[in-house]
């Protein structure tokens, strides 16, 4: 027996669904050989016209309890029932030549072809990584989406990183339609008030003082942003050594460039509203700049967000 129908099948998952958890190398080869390893155990101990059922079954409980579900593999059980003659002969040697070797030449053809076509296999995810862009978070670990398939018996048909990406696509697709399309750019605050990385913090909280603004944006000679001070930035710059007074020593040395946040959190103009409810509602944002090519464009806030929402709120009453 040097070639097997069922590995036929194995292929289609391999080539066809590569980011399937039915397709991954675990489960294809192991779901294969324990499968094969149960129909031997099975045929030696149980005699006919049970075989075939009992090796399926069999197979199915091994691939379970071993978290490596692979269709092919009750295939495997079955072919080998019907015809157990040279399954006998060849006992649980049988699951590592021809099935386990077969399955492993094919795993490795579907990694070379996957990578050809510009596919990824394995598809792996990580537990520390986000299975979602930053401004499309669900606020659910890998653990609770993991939990959520296992609640809806799920967790053999689609793996924890697509439910991650359905999930975050209908979000977004969600977001789109409450805010109707609008960007960042629409709504943000501009002409704004900002300074440049030599201003001292001195001046820095006269202008917080007279302005009474939150933020602060940073900006060089070009005009492109390198940074943004809150209040709370300055405040905390100004008693890094546990002091509750101020120094004016201190304030002295001290400039925007020493005390502003990096520009990281900065969104492109075009960029959905509703991506970034997540991270305004969720991690303690209030201030999000804004940029155009580069260049600081406005400041979005929780105010602005606030006000669209309430905008929203009298266009639905007034209809």
């Amino acid at each position: 027996m040097r070639l097997l129908a069922p590995l036929g099948a194995s292929a289609v998952l391999i080539y066809a669904v590569p980011n399937s958890p039915l397709a991954q190398p675990w489960s294809a080869i192991c779901g294969n050989v324990i499968s094969a390893v149960a129909a031997v155990a099975v045929l030696q101990t149980v005699p006919m016209p049970w075989g075939p059922a009992l090796a399926v079954a069999a197979a199915i409980f091994a691939m379970m309890i071993a978290r490596a579900l692979h269709p092919p593999g009750g295939a495997i059980a079955l072919l080998a029932a019907l015809d157990p003659v040279p399954v006998l002969d060849a006992g649980f040697a049988f699951a590592i030549v021809p099935v386990g070797l077969l399955t492993a030449a094919l795993v490795l053809t579907g990694v070379l072809y996957n990578r050809a076509t510009g596919r990824k296999y394995p598809f792996r995810q990580s537990v520390e990584t986000p299975v979602q862009p930053e401004e499309i978070r669900l606020g659910l670990s890998n653990e609770e989406l993991e939990e959520l398939l296992e609640r809806f018996h799920q967790s053999t048909n689609i793996g924890v990183a697509d439910l991650g990406r359905l999930l975050a696509a209908a979000e977004e697709e969600a977001a789109q339609h409450r805010f109707e399309g609008v960007t960042c750019g629409s709504i943000m605050t501009q002409n704004l008030i900002t300074v440049t990385p030599d201003v001292p913090v001195a001046q820095i909280a006269q202008l917080f003082r007279r302005h009474s603004v939150k933020s602060l944006p940073v900006v060089d000679g070009n005009k492109k942003f390198v940074g943004l001070i809150l209040q709370s930035d300055l405040i905390d710059a100004l008693m890094r050594d546990g002091s509750r007074k101020f120094r004016p020593v201190r304030q002295g040395k001290l400039t925007a460039k020493h005390v502003m946040q990096p520009p990281a959190g900065s969104v492109p103009h075009d960029l959905p509203v509703g991506t970034l409810l997540n991270r305004l509602a969720q991690h303690g944002v209030q201030t999000v700049p804004v940029t155009n090519d580069g260049g600081l464009a406005g400041i979005l806030t929780r105010s602005d967000i606030i006000g669209l929402l309430l905008r929203g709120a009298q266009n639905r009453l007034a209809a």
